[in-house]
């Protein structure tokens, strides 16, 4: 099957915007006309509002126009005190429930979706930067192998798509690099907001191979990967994906 060899890893890597349709591009830029910007705004409310019993995530990140912004661009990264890996949605539960003393959210709930939607917002324009070495590199070649692994009942890798049939059409989408830059992102398949790990478990299925739990440690290393793959590409949350 050499239609399925992948290019190189070296090849240019472009956002997932670069494979929307001009179109859709410039809905996703419009905040009137991108309906993921709804998502933001809820956010950016529970962001403010204090819970009972509670402080506000604003009593302590005061103006997080400016105090957050670029933070999202250096995720997932690896905590310090607990040596594990956390994205932003990771990083908001760990606020919640050990700062705030709340219940946590919960992955693809309602309310981590529209936080983590609007503290990626604030990161918009910005390049990613996150760190694949020192206590980030067992997790980033976790990733790697993850990606270049053949899975499931197909036998593909995520490389052979997102490497070799890069720009090439499967069920009226246009196969991208797997940037995940874009997400939290509306996408109208689910006519809906959803992680990018609701987007990776899509892809596990559609391999016929396991899919992991939102917030898993596979996830979480292939989020890390790709996050290194797509290094200097510009934040798009909230984005839209087909």
């Amino acid at each position: 099957m050499a239609f399925l060899l992948a290019v190189p890893a070296s090849a240019e890597i472009k956002s997932g915007s670069a494979f929307l349709s001009p179109e859709m591009r410039r809905q996703q830029d419009d905040e009137t006309r991108n309906p993921a910007w709804f998502w933001v705004e809820q956010g950016e409310e529970l962001f403010s509002r204090k819970p009972p019993n509670a402080a506000a995530c604003v009593s302590c990140h005061a103006d997080p126009k400016q105090s957050l912004r670029g933070a999202a661009t250096h995720y997932p990264q690896v905590d310090a005190a607990s040596g594990k890996l956390l994205n932003v949605e990771g990083r908001i539960e760990q606020c919640r429930t050990e700062r705030q003393k709340l219940p946590a959210f919960g992955y693809e709930t309602p309310e981590m979706l529209a936080m983590t939607a609007y503290v990626a917002s604030l990161s918009r324009g910005l390049p990613v930067d996150v760190k694949t070495g020192g206590a980030a590199k067992p997790y980033y070649e976790a990733g790697k192998a993850f990606f270049e692994r053949r899975q499931g009942q197909l036998n593909l890798s995520c490389q052979q798509c997102h490497d070799g049939l890069v720009g090439q059409k499967l069920r009226g989408d246009t196969i991208s690099n797997g940037a995940g830059t874009g997400y939290p992102a509306y996408r109208l398949e689910w006519n809906d907001v959803g992680s990018l790990h609701r987007r990776l478990r899509a892809c596990s299925l559609g391999v016929r191979a396991t899919q992991f739990d939102y917030g898993s440690p596979e996830y979480l290393a292939l989020e890390l990967y790709l996050a290194g793959r797509a290094k200097g590409l510009p934040i798009e949350t909230p984005g839209i994906r087909r």
